[in-house]
């Protein structure tokens, strides 16, 4: 097969070329006034690479015409994107954030992680055991050991017992998610699972959105969160002499979203801390872990509304 074909050769036909290679309009550098300068280099490759001068010489894959005698500037120039070389590592080096903050982050994470672990460890104990019961009880005994957490001071003297702190926290939180646990089972056992991915999703996608983002980029949204929280807790009261359908779900998406918001919020106020010197990563991993279990609760009741209305329907 040819390597190219001049425009004036014989037995070629101009406008058959045209139609095939300019998709009807007919070649040239419109910078320069359109139209081809010189026939003689024109042509078009099937197989090999561009022979114009000062062409990079990549190979086509494709039909492609050269217009520029000089510069070889084909508006369909080859290019072979998936060989290019792109850098991973450089999604997750956040330049904003210090070497010791960003080892502090790590063992906030750390601890969420184990957070996570031993609440769905004290949930399972209440659910499937049942060995671990009492709603009220353990949610007072987590409320008295976040108290506790907090009064005690951060040192390497007390680290060990703070730990012991937290994992007494979570387990307890854990334990006092039974009852909406038991709650959605008995509408759809398929809430908790989609709660769960729902609530992972948020989560990772704003705590990202926060870590990419410039510092303190979104700590201005504190007041408007704790107004909120206000706002919530205004129309919790409300409610309870009104009993309103329509207020206590209001109330709920609101939730969703101040507790949205509260990820970014806390998760650049962490990185702030750690810059001015505040290393207690393990209250700070309370901070989040109680963002984390708030947006499980408010996914998990809008979902098993959802679900009760869909089989009031029926």
């Amino acid at each position: 097969m040819k390597n190219a074909e001049v425009f004036g050769e014989k037995n070629t036909n101009r406008r058959d070329l045209e139609d095939e290679t300019t998709n009807g309009r007919w070649g040239g550098d419109k910078r320069r006034g359109g139209g081809v300068r010189d026939r003689r280099h024109v042509r078009f490759d099937q197989n090999s690479s561009c022979s114009c001068r000062n062409c990079d010489g990549t190979p086509s894959l494709w039909r492609i015409v050269c217009f520029d005698v000089e510069n070889c500037s084909s508006p369909t120039s080859t290019m072979d994107v998936f060989n290019r070389n792109i850098n991973f590592d450089a999604l997750f080096k956040f330049s904003h954030i210090s070497a010791s903050t960003q080892q502090h982050l790590k063992k906030v994470y750390a601890s969420f992680a184990l957070c996570m672990f031993l609440a769905a460890a004290g949930a399972y104990l209440n659910v499937v055991t049942q060995l671990v019961q009492f709603g009220l009880l353990t949610g007072l005994g987590a409320l008295g050991l976040m108290i506790w957490l907090m009064a005690t001071p951060h040192s390497r003297e007390t680290e060990e017992k703070r730990l012991a702190i937290l994992a007494g926290f979570a387990l307890l939180t854990g334990v006092n998610l039974g009852p909406l646990l038991e709650m959605c089972i008995a509408i759809n056992p398929s809430i908790i699972p989609t709660a769960f991915l729902g609530t992972a999703v948020i989560f990772s996608c704003f705590s990202l959105s926060a870590l990419f983002a410039k510092r303190r980029a979104y700590l201005y949204l504190g007041g408007v969160l704790f107004s909120g929280l206000f706002l919530m807790l205004l129309f919790s009261l409300i409610n309870i002499f009104l009993g309103s359908t329509w207020l206590f779900t209001a109330n709920l998406y609101i939730g969703l979203m101040v507790m949205c918001g509260f990820v970014l919020f806390d998760t650049q106020l962490i990185i702030e801390k750690a810059e001015n010197g505040d290393k207690d990563y393990i209250w700070h991993c309370v901070d989040l872990f109680l963002d984390f279990v708030n947006i499980f609760r408010e996914l998990m009741v809008i979902l098993g509304m959802n679900e009760n209305k869909k089989k009031k329907e029926k």
